[in-house]
Order: structure tokens, then sequence, then C-alpha cells
């Protein structure tokens, strides 16, 4: 908000141009200042009018629901313009929701769709999901399902305490889909080989994070989201898509750079708040 309105203008084209998730990082405040996200909305809400020809559906079409940036933005290769054909139909079911799938089509509350193919795309449990699949047991007997039953507790999103030798990826308490993955799965990889490098250098057994450790890591995940318009929205960062799920931000938003310093500060230190365990015990 420290430039005029042509000149946000300017800077909203360039980063719609280049496409992608890139737009929600135009300018710094964007996911910050309610300000700042309200300038790019209202840029959004004008880009899909000026490609939606029906009003109507271009009202159903632009997001309401959440700051912009804090679920991903369609930016779009074609798809809002796809709702100007005629053999396209915008079905809002949020209005009309479903009430059945038939032998040859979508029944919703009001009318029935036939059709030669449905595809379901019905999200995902992100993040801890794939892990709450897993009977995983730690020490005494403790599954990581109780132990994150509250949402997940993780230090920097690698490890978790009474869960020796078990290192995580790109999940939560990391950058991870805040960042590039190939890159954040690099990242990871190559400070966890490090990190056995030194196991085996000084002989131990086990290494596993310490409980202050992992308490202090969530409260600085917690502050960094809380800086943020992210909380806000109902999104599966959020866990909002699946019934039941905590309400927690999961990623750890203070950057893909920053972590990666942090987790090479960690390393420096002997991998400070880790609790290692030599051969013998010690």
């Amino acid at each position: 908000m420290e430039v005029d309105e042509a000149e946000r203008r300017r800077v909203y084209d360039e980063w719609w141009q280049r496409g992608g998730y890139l737009f929600a990082k135009a300018f710094p405040d964007q996911t910050a200042s309610i300000e700042a996200n309200d300038s790019a909305r209202e840029y959004v809400e004008s880009k899909i009018r000026d490609m939606v020809n029906d009003p109507k559906i271009a009202d159903q079409l632009i997001p309401t629901d959440h700051p912009i940036g804090t679920k991903r933005i369609v930016t779009d290769d074609g798809y809002f313009e796809a709702f100007n054909r005629d053999n396209v139909a915008l079905v809002n079911l949020r209005r009309t929701p479903i009430a059945e799938i038939t032998a040859d089509g979508v029944r919703t509350s009001d009318s029935h769709y036939p059709l030669d193919m449905l595809i379901f795309a019905t999200g995902f449990d992100a993040m801890t999901g794939a892990l709450s699949r897993i009977d995983i047991r730690g020490r005494n007997g403790r599954t990581l399902r109780e132990e994150w039953a509250a949402g997940p507790r993780t230090y920097l999103g690698l490890a978790s305490h009474g869960f020796p030798n078990m290192f995580f990826m790109v999940g939560a308490g990391s950058p991870s889909v805040l960042a590039n993955m190939v890159l954040m799965a690099e990242q990871q990889v190559d400070w966890i080989s490090d990190c056995l490098d030194h196991l085996d250098e000084h002989n131990a057994r086990s290494i596993e994070a310490g409980e202050q450790a992992v308490d202090e890591w969530g409260a600085e995940c917690n502050e960094k989201a809380a800086g943020t318009l992210f909380p806000s929205a109902n999104s599966w960062y959020m866990g909002a898509n699946i019934p039941g799920k905590p309400r927690v931000f999961m990623p750890y938003i203070g950057g893909f750079a920053n972590y990666g310093n942090i987790c090479a500060e960690v390393a420096a230190a002997g991998y400070k708040g880790f609790d290692i365990v030599g051969v013998e015990g010690a």
C-alpha cells in the first residue's frame, strides 16, 4: 500500500501474466494486511469478470469466503473462459448440494444431470493423513495418531518427540507445500543424510526430537502463521476439508530460505534440540 493504484495495477498485471500461484506474492503484505489483500482480491475479481460473459456465473466463480491467496488461486489456463461455452454448465453445490450419485449421473437437490463420465475430485487429508493411516508406534507404544490428535507436533518438521530414529519429509512443520516441493525434498534429504553421517561418526544409536524443542518449534510456527491471513481461510492448510480434523495451520510459513538457515544452525550446533544416545547409552 506504499505505492499508488497505477503502480499496484502494473505490478499485479506483471505477476498475473507469470501465472500460477505466484500472483499471491506480488507484494509482501498481500497475505498479512487485509487492506493490501482487498486490493489484490479486487484485481482478481475484475480479471474473472473480464473473462466470464455472464455476470451471474462470474459471481459464483469469484472467491468471497477467504482472503485472496490463502487458498490456491486459479490464474488460469482457459478455466474461466470455459464457462462461456454453450456445452458447459456451472452447478453450484453450495446452493444445490449433491443428493446422490445415480447409475447414469448425479442428482442434486433440484435436478438430475445425466453423465457419460464422472470424475471424483474429493480432496485429500493433507500433510498428516498418510501418517495417521499407518499404525506408527514410538517409545512405550505411544502412537503417532494419538500424539498428533490435537494437531501435528514436530521439531523443524523433521522429527517428533517419542519417536526416535524417525524422520518426516515435506510435511507439517516445514515449508513443504508453500515452497517448491522438489527443492524442499532435496534440502531435507541432504540434512537427514548429513545427520546420519554425524550419528555414524559419533557411534550413536538413536536421535530423537526433544520435547521442549517440539514445543518451541510449534510456538514458532503458530506465531508466524498468526501474523498472516492464512488461518482465516477454511483451507486444507488448516485441515478444514476433513471433518473432525483439528484446525491448525500445518506448514511453516517463515520462508524456505529462513527455514534452511535454521536447520543449518541446528546441525552446526551439534543438532541442538535433539537427544542423541550413544552406543553405551550416554
